[in-house]
């Protein structure tokens, strides 16, 4: 990784950090300012922590005993009194403690793990997003299940276009509850991964960048890669080009949610496919002793993916990916006709 890079990434931490304890610290005095009482009771209970840790130094006797007891149920009480206070005051308790983008780690970036500092999930997504993320999943505010329509797609059932029985407003729905299961279920070994196949134009990338928006949400790392652009840089870092991303294999391996998009479109030679089947089989496996999901966005009917790439590749897809097939009308052409 690039040492520069994460260094200003991590100024970016330090400074969105200083910002949110700055602003819980403006809210304080200000809060204080115009409150006697919550003055007070921050005053009293400040009195109170150093006159117990003072006593915890000490050899305990029983009278001591009695006293420390005695200044922790003073403390409980006033503390429950400000908490009061301050949801009365603004509706919650925790008001004047800084606001942290994330939870975690407190916007430093790394949590302590098993007496370690481990890089945060958060600090992981932001190194994505800018080596890999930032042409593919910027538009997640835009793409995402609050703004699914399923009214954009035909009602109308088309047996011979579609080779389906159901319509394509249908299919979408069950698309949509799959998608939404392969959430709920994202820690379950036996949820299988997706394979989303169909034209261009079909919804395949709106329903990924639903299914990403929401992985992230949950604290969880999403790398999103096309397939040219992923095998070209895993080839350049195999075999040492300049300015390869070295750690991209690494980061493919063991992301949490790991989105390939247009496979196919990619060279297929032997290399490419050594490092597909690498991917495919190393995530099944849970190889990094986590569980890991894959979406593979693809363009390519399975009886295609079967003939273009080995068997020991379509098989694990066949065997281990729910496939979800996208038809109807170019949504794309038909906004057009509407615009």
């Amino acid at each position: 990784m690039d040492n520069h890079v994460l260094k200003l990434i991590l100024n970016e931490y330090e400074i969105k950090r200083n910002n949110a304890i700055q602003e819980a610290e403006n809210k304080k005095r200000e809060l204080l300012s115009v409150n006697p009482r919550l003055s007070e009771l921050e005053t009293s209970i400040a009195n109170l922590s150093i006159q117990t840790s003072k006593l915890i130094l000490q050899s305990q006797s029983i009278e001591q005993k009695k006293l420390l007891a005695d200044l922790k149920k003073q403390s409980a009480e006033l503390i429950k009194e400000k908490n009061k206070f301050l949801k009365d005051l603004c509706g919650d308790s925790n008001c004047l403690k800084p606001h942290f983008e994330c939870k975690s780690c407190k916007d430093t970036g790394y949590v302590e793990k098993d007496g370690q500092s481990t890089m945060c999930h958060c600090l992981k997504q932001q190194i994505f997003n800018t080596y890999y993320n930032k042409s593919n999943i910027g538009n997640l505010e835009k793409e995402n299940f609050k703004k699914f329509n399923s009214n954009l797609f035909s009602a109308e059932v088309n047996t011979e276009v579609n080779k389906s029985k159901i319509s394509p407003r249908e299919n979408i729905e069950i698309i949509k509850e799959k998608a939404q299961n392969f959430i709920e279920n994202f820690e379950n070994p036996d949820e299988k991964n997706l394979l989303f196949t169909g034209n261009t134009g079909l919804g395949k990338t709106f329903m990924t960048n639903c299914i990403a928006s929401e992985i992230l949400s949950s604290g969880k790392t999403v790398l999103y890669q096309t397939a040219p652009v992923m095998f070209d840089e895993i080839i350049d870092a195999k075999f040492g080009k300049e300015n390869s991303k070295f750690d991209l294999m690494q980061n493919i391996l063991t992301t949490d949610l790991l989105i390939i998009d247009d496979l196919g479109t990619e060279r297929t030679n032997e290399l490419y496919l050594t490092e597909l089947f690498t991917i495919i089989n190393t995530r099944l496996l849970n190889q990094n002793n986590k569980i890991t999901k894959t979406i593979i966005s693809t363009n390519l009917r399975p009886d295609e993916i079967e003939r273009i790439y080995t068997t020991r590749i379509s098989s694990r897809i066949v065997g281990y990916y729910r496939i979800l097939r996208f038809f109807g009308e170019d949504l794309r052409f038909k906004k057009r006709k509407t615009d």
